[in-house]
Order: C-alpha cells, then sequence, then structure tokens
C-alpha cells in the first residue's frame, strides 16, 4: 500500500524535501537525512505505508528491525559515533520509519534529545555523495 502524499512512498520531490534514498533494504528503504546536524544521520523507512508497528506481523517487524540494525552497523562503522539514537515518531507523517542519530561526545546536542530538525547544517551534493558512499561500503 501507498500514500500519494508520503515522501517515503513516492520519494521525487516529497522525499527530497528532506532526504536522500541510498538504497533499499530488506523490508524498507535507507534514507540519509539531508539536515546533518548529527552527521551520518538516516532514516529507515518501511516499504508499506503503514502508520504503526503493530501494524505488520512478528515476521516482517523482525526484518524492519534487522534492517534498523544493519544501518545502525553501518553508520557506526562509517561515522565512529559515540552513541547512536533512535527516534520513531509520525504524529502527521504516519509512516513507519526510524531515525538513526549519530550522537559525538564533543557534538552538537551531546547529553541530550535530538531535535526533529534543527536546519543548522545541509551539505553540497558533493559531500552528500561522499557521506553516502561511506554508508553503502559500510553496509553488510
Amino acid at each position: 500500500m501507498k500514500d500519494n502524499q508520503c515522501g517515503y512512498c513516492q520519494g521525487g520531490e516529497l522525499l527530497d524535501k528532506f532526504g536522500i534514498k541510498i538504497c533499499d533494504l530488506d523490508v524498507s528503504q535507507l534514507i540519509l537525512f539531508k539536515e546533518q546536524s548529527h552527521p551520518g544521520r538516516c532514516i529507515v523507512a518501511y516499504r508499506d505505508h503503514v502508520s504503526e508497528i503493530v501494524d505488520i506481523s512478528d515476521d516482517e517487524r523482525n526484518r524492519f528491525f534487522a534492517d534498523v540494525n544493519r544501518a545502525a552497523k553501518a553508520i557506526h562503522r562509517a561515522f565512529s559515533p559515540d552513541k547512536v539514537n533512535y527516534g520513531a515518531y509520525g504524529d502527521t507523517g504516519c509512516h513507519l520509519h526510524v531515525h538513526l542519530v549519530p550522537k559525538y561526545r564533543d557534538g552538537f546536542e551531546w547529553g541530550g534529545v535530538f531535535a526533529m530538525n534543527p536546519e543548522q547544517k545541509y551539505l553540497s551534493e558533493a559531500e552528500y555523495a561522499e557521506m553516502i558512499g561511506k554508508i553503502r561500503d559500510c553496509l553488510e
């Protein structure tokens, strides 16, 4: 099932507002979050337009979290954060997804909750491409 107003479902201009698709995983897609105050921040979005984790089978849930784990391992390998925070929201954009937010002891917002979109750091196309390449190279 897809929603024609959802960036995760439709891609294109809707996704371009906030992210860049890196690749498809088993049951989801990995997206680089354009706002990079937390270097390496990504989103893992489930392949279908469902709102809640309870809307998918146990098997699909396990596969989705295996995708989250795979992405987190790649972020750790590529950027060596001190911690990755995980956020699952969707009050207005009701598509099951998890934010993976690398945190660094000497970096932005260490010790606190991360801002959804602090609007502080955007990269050049070349910098996004380099970051995406690092993540892809570190995916197992």
